[in-house]
């Protein structure tokens, strides 16, 4: 029998392609929950095409306590919750503090509420490499120490942890993994869904691929003074669809209870960091088009170089990475291409 999932965020980018990784497991059923503030709701017409199943999606905010425990009340079969719904703009974040905290330590409160109240063991929380703030050794791993929050966002991410950790002391049926991955680039591999905001992009592959469709005639590369190899910020980009895929094994992990402790923290990454530059190159090699940028400024709260050790997601989760850079791009300019002959 398959075991009832709720995302939070399940319309945004990492939460919808979790949904396709949770049903094509043949393991879960799923149920989403999502404002549409940062997402579309057409995005679950996405999931259906890919997946043949229809999702339902409640268009809670989950700042509403009242609205988002009625969706439990609805559904008292729901095993697990996988947290995503969050704000995560850095620059964002820097410019408006306050509503960092307000909605993403808000939202988890209330999440956390709902699994102690309608007995929920399982929680996977969408953590960041954020939280390691500006590291001295590479690659990280979970050993590593967190360091100063260099945005608001990243803070949240670090509180939030705090707050999980803290609600296990009373809670002793209670497990949750917190997942720290790095940079999350890409599309499903079909090319029908990808990551789309209301919003103007502002993630570095959505960028790029405005840039190689004409969308907009350039783009800044943010610094190239860093002490990198070729001047430019040095990220852990990951396949989304490799991060959902984590997020299925992970349920596993803590529903066949192979958790040794009631909150465990792994590290979702490549090993391997890849400079902006690099990225461009390698867009232009599968776009076939020059991209055209400019060198601006550093930009606040970006840090040279992060990219992780996943060796202990590698031996636990039984997690590897099938996709590489090349995959990333191709992906992402499949979702451009599926963008322009909608519209949208």
């Amino acid at each position: 029998m398959k075991k009832k999932i709720l995302v939070t965020g399940g319309c945004g980018y990492i939460g919808s392609h979790t949904i396709i990784e949770l049903i094509q497991s043949g393991r879960y059923e799923v149920v989403s929950v999502d404002s549409n503030v940062r997402s579309t709701p057409e995005t679950m017409d996405r999931v259906e095409k890919i997946t043949g199943v229809k999702v339902k999606n409640y268009r809670v905010d989950i700042c509403n306590g009242p609205a988002f425990f009625k969706i439990f009340e609805e559904h008292p079969d729901i095993q697990g919750v996988i947290h995503f719904a969050a704000f995560k703009a850095v620059g964002e974040s820097i410019e408006e503090p306050l509503m960092y905290y307000r909605n993403n330590l808000g939202a988890l409160a209330n999440v956390l509420e709902a699994c102690r109240h309608f007995n929920i063991k399982a929680l996977i929380f969408s953590s960041s490499c954020a939280v390691y703030g500006e590291v001295q050794t590479l690659p990280v791993s979970e050993q590593t120490p967190m360091g100063q929050a260099f945005c608001p966002y990243a803070h949240t991410k670090q509180i939030g942890e705090e707050m999980i950790r803290n609600m296990m002391v009373p809670n002793p049926d209670m497990n949750a993994l917190i997942l720290r991955y790095f940079n999350p680039v890409g599309a499903h591999m079909s090319g029908l869904n990808g990551e789309l905001s209301p919003d103007k992009p502002n993630n570095l592959v959505p960028i790029i691929m405005r840039v190689a469709s004409g969308k907009q005639p350039s783009m800044t590369v943010f610094g190239d003074d860093y002490d990198t190899r070729d001047g430019s910020c040095i990220r852990d980009y990951l396949h989304v669809s490799d991060i959902a895929d984590a997020h299925v094994k992970a349920l596993d992990y803590l529903l066949e209870h192979r958790n040794e402790q009631q909150c465990e923290v792994f590290n979702l990454g490549s090993g391997n960091g890849v400079s902006v530059l690099e990225m461009l190159a390698a867009a232009e090699q599968v776009t076939g088009r020059k991209l055209h940028y400019v060198i601006g400024g550093r930009r606040a709260g970006d840090i040279p170089a992060i990219y992780g050790d996943s060796s202990r997601a590698n031996t636990l989760l039984h997690w590897h990475c099938h996709y590489d850079v090349h995959d990333m791009m191709e992906s992402a300019w499949k979702w451009e291409q599926y963008l322009d002959s909608k519209n949208i």
